[in-house]
C-alpha cells in the first residue's frame, strides 16, 4: 500500500513550490496587464497632445505670417526696415518663450508607468520579507 513514501500530499515541497510559481506566474501577468493598459494610455495620450501641438502650430503661423505681413506693408512707406526688424524680434522672443515652456512641461511631467513600478516595488518588498507597503496612489497627470 505504501509507494516509498512517494504520496503526493497538498502540503507536500513540491505542492508547495507548484503553488507559488502559479502565484508568482499570476502576479507576473497582473502587472504586466498593468504595464500594457499604462502603455496604451500614454502612447493615446501622447499621440492626442501632438495632434493638437500640429494643428495649433499651423493656425498660429499663418496667423503670425498675416501680421507680420500686414505690419510690414502698413509701415511699408516710413519705417520698412524697423518694422522688419521689429517683427523678426518679436518671432524670436517667442520663440525663445514657447522653448522655455516646453522645457518647464517636459521637466514636469508625470513619470511613465508609475502605477506599475509602485506595484512591482510593493511585490519585492513583499517577496523580501518586509511588511506591504500600503497602496500608493496613481499620479495625477
Amino acid at each position: 500500500m505504501d509507494d516509498g513514501g512517494r504520496e503526493q500530499s497538498p502540503r507536500s515541497l513540491r505542492g508547495a513550490s507548484a503553488r507559488l510559481g502559479a502565484s508568482l506566474l499570476g502576479l507576473l501577468r497582473t502587472r504586466l496587464e498593468l504595464a500594457s493598459v499604462e502603455l496604451a494610455e500614454e502612447r493615446d495620450r501622447v499621440q492626442q497632445q501632438l495632434t493638437l501641438l500640429v494643428a495649433a502650430m499651423a493656425t498660429f503661423m499663418f496667423a503670425a505670417l498675416f501680421v507680420a505681413t500686414w505690419v510690414i506693408v502698413y509701415f511699408w512707406d516710413t519705417y520698412r526696415l524697423t518694422a522688419i526688424a521689429v517683427v523678426a524680434i518679436v518671432f524670436a522672443g517667442t520663440g525663445a518663450v514657447l522653448l522655455m515652456l516646453r522645457s518647464h512641461a517636459a521637466k514636469t511631467a508625470p513619470t511613465p508607468f508609475a502605477a506599475t513600478i509602485a506595484e512591482f516595488e510593493r511585490d519585492r518588498a513583499a517577496l523580501a520579507g518586509r511588511d506591504r507597503a500600503p497602496p500608493a496612489a496613481p499620479p495625477t497627470p
